[in-house]
């Protein structure tokens, strides 16, 4: 069974921001899905080879799924991903239509 990594979400103005704490994984092994509404983020970290007597090991590896529905429509062709230390940082622009706007309210004269 797979387990999920922990992550922030947070929301601006214009998009849906999500950073997974991923240490030791890599580019290929991490795949992104963008479905109905909802983000799937899965794939693996590998154990790395160790020398020696192993007493402790608390890293996670193996299989790992992270799932969060986004709380309104995404722009599902312009997201941005980047892995830098150990941390994914998937940027999702809102579309159009999911984007908060303020609306100025016209006098009644």
């Amino acid at each position: 069974m797979p387990w999920s990594p922990p992550a922030d979400f947070s929301e601006t103005d214009d998009a849906y921001v999500f950073e997974i704490d991923l240490p030791g994984a890599q580019r290929e092994d991490i795949d992104i899905e963008l479905g109905d509404r909802e983000l799937i983020i899965s794939g693996e970290i590998r154990q790395r080879e160790q020398t020696g007597t192993v007493h402790q090991t608390m890293r996670r590896t193996g299989r790992f799924e992270y799932r969060m529905p986004l709380p309104g429509e995404a722009d599902g062709e312009h997201i941005e991903a980047t892995l830098r230390d150990g941390v994914l940082t998937i940027r999702i622009p809102k579309s159009r239509t999911a984007q908060h706007r303020r609306v100025e309210i016209a006098s009644g004269e």
